[in-house]
């Protein structure tokens, strides 16, 4: 029995399969660095010492020995590459186990967005725990491709898999007693159930917290999160390609309090995936958190928070994840281990592809039949409310503007930059196009288009003209989802996804070359932002300030209510 061979191995009277010698061994549960050998048997640590023997023997001459790195909360679907592409340019960071939240795709696909995130992730050499998402959809406000309820989750809720509930979002509903939102944070039993509730304070934090949600990765404070610490909650510090709360949350991090904090990512974009988990581990350390606190941070404390049993520390009966680093600044792993098994050297993935192919979906471009017609805006006055993105910020303010009537329809003024938005419904072919303006992009010409647009991911095309937005949309249906920038007619560049509009099945190479040469193109139109889809993908996400649209129109995120365009 394989339970018997460990026994043996660990006390010295087999070989084990592994022996990793001469190891400055870096103990999260000591909280000190001693010297040893570490031996491995089927994929778990079943001892430490000076003379274990192994099958194969790996000396690291002195080297530090730490356990691997976990992300406690991501969104897989945001980096728009597949899973294995995922895992391909994460595990040589060190990052081995991800908790993912498959919130994006299921506002897609439903329960199939879990179902298809699970088949892509069950055999990759990357452990994919899920906390099963809490908001679909996240509002009422919008069309998604699905609606999961309480008893939708429940088929997953005791899957060796699943965590919990994923981000509770929707804090109104948790005060007001909804009960559809209270019977999803009551599904789990002895599972972890987080939150997600930016600025919530005093009693209303209090009574969030008492129905059992335990963590929270909305935290811009240093106050913020410090409070919700006192009050119980585990503070997840975001490090994402949009959302950068890293170097604003260090300081609340101490020597009582570092337990109750760990690392997460949320949303990155390919590019921000080579440096992961690491990079925050080294930036802490740089900050002048002690070295052992911040690997704490990204093994220990985020396996014991989510109740994953022998993860995250090098002690026997721990799964053999282990990373070796050269020293204890640049985090930069030397060599990552997998269940005993080395996955990379020296920034290089190891593992072969064997044949992994993406699960079937079915199609996510659901659009009624558009004309041109269908992105005229009849005037009903003279002035227009028009949405203002604000620089990199997801926060957009709403401002008056002089409507510009040509033949009783209002036009976009590219002299001013205001600029035509729609927002068509692509799930269920209701015909629902939200229609409006946005200022601050700078194009000149053409248009910009995308199904990737939080939270339910209808189609958003922003143009200088009607041509062009109709173009983009017809070509974002042929190709069944993704990203395309077009003028006069023509496409200057596009990223396909046709995996429910939001992933490739390019290798990941490719798709950060195709993202680069979207921007590029779109400086070509005019375009003053660093990156104008990943503003426009937060335009309709209607529980951000100020000003947002929908399929359902433009959104008083304020008064939480559909406005009219015209004053």
């Amino acid at each position: 029995m394989e339970i018997e061979k460990m026994i043996k191995a660990a006390k010295g009277e087999e070989i084990a399969d592994i022996v990793i010698k001469n190891a400055n061994i870096i103990n999260v549960l000591s909280g000190d660095i001693h010297r040893g050998d570490v031996a491995v048997v089927n994929g778990k640590i079943i001892g430490i010492g000076n003379d274990y023997k192994g099958k194969e023997e790996i000396d690291i001459n002195g080297s530090y020995l730490s356990p691997s790195f976990l992300d406690g909360h991501v969104h897989l679907e945001s980096a728009m590459i597949s899973p294995y592409e995922y895992a391909k340019a994460v595990i040589p960071s060190g990052t081995t186990t991800v908790i993912a939240d498959p919130h994006e795709i299921s506002n897609v696909l439903g329960l199939q967005g879990i179902s298809f995130m699970r088949e892509a992730t069950r055999t990759l050499p990357l452990d994919v725990y899920m906390m099963l998402p809490s908001c679909v959809p996240a509002t009422d406000m919008e069309t998604s491709g699905s609606k999961l309820s309480a008893s939708d989750l429940s088929i997953f809720i005791k899957k060796s898999w699943v965590l919990g509930i994923g981000e509770m979002m929707n804090f109104p509903g948790v005060l007001n007693n909804d009960p559809t939102v209270i019977n999803k944070i009551t599904l789990p039993v002895s599972k972890r159930v987080d939150g997600h509730a930016p600025g919530l304070s005093g009693k209303n934090l209090c009574a969030y917290i008492s129905t059992g949600i335990s963590s929270d990765h909305e935290c811009i404070s240093v106050e913020e999160a410090r409070e919700k610490i006192r009050m119980g909650l585990y503070i997840m510090i975001r490090e994402g390609t949009v959302a950068k709360d890293l170097d604003s949350l260090l300081p609340v991090v101490d020597a009582n309090n570092s337990r109750r904090c760990f690392f997460v990512t949320d949303d990155r974009y390919p590019h921000d995936l080579y440096d992961h988990i690491n990079s925050m581990v080294r930036r802490a350390v740089k900050y002048g958190i002690h070295p052992l606190t911040a690997i704490q941070m990204a093994s220990i404390n985020t396996a014991e928070y989510f109740k994953i049993q022998n993860l995250g520390a090098i002690a026997p009966g721990y799964q053999a994840d282990m990373l070796v680093f050269d020293n204890l600044s640049d985090f930069k792993p030397a060599m990552v281990f997998k269940k005993g098994q080395l996955v990379a050297k020296n920034g290089k993935f190891l593992p072969k592809e064997n044949g992994y192919t993406l699960p079937e979906t079915r199609g996510s471009v659901n659009v009624k039949w558009i004309e041109k017609d269908n992105f005229k805006i009849k005037a009903n006055s003279d002035k227009i409310k028009v949405i203002n993105v604000t620089g990199n910020k997801l926060i957009t303010l709403g401002s008056i503007e002089k409507t510009n009537i040509v033949d009783g329809f209002a036009e976009t003024d590219i002299e001013n930059d205001v600029l035509k938005i729609a927002i068509i419904e692509r799930h269920k072919a209701t015909g629902n196009i939200g229609l409006g303006f946005v200022k601050g992009l700078g194009l000149k010409s053409g248009a910009i288009a995308s199904t990737v647009a939080h939270d339910s991911h209808n189609m958003v095309i922003i143009g200088t003209n009607d041509d062009d937005m109709y173009y983009a949309a017809v070509e974002l249906v042929k190709s069944q989802g993704g990203k395309i920038v077009v003028e006069n007619g023509k496409t200057l560049e596009k990223l396909p996804l046709p995996v429910a509009g939001l992933i490739s099945d390019l290798p990941i190479e490719e798709v950060i070359e195709k993202l680069k040469s979207l921007v590029k193109s779109t400086k070509q139109l005019g375009c003053k932002l660093d990156d104008a889809f990943m503003n426009m993908a937060f335009l309709s996400l209607p529980v951000i300030p100020d000003l947002k649209i929908t399929d359902k129109g433009l959104i008083d995120v304020n008064k939480f209510e559909i406005t009219n365009l015209f004053v």
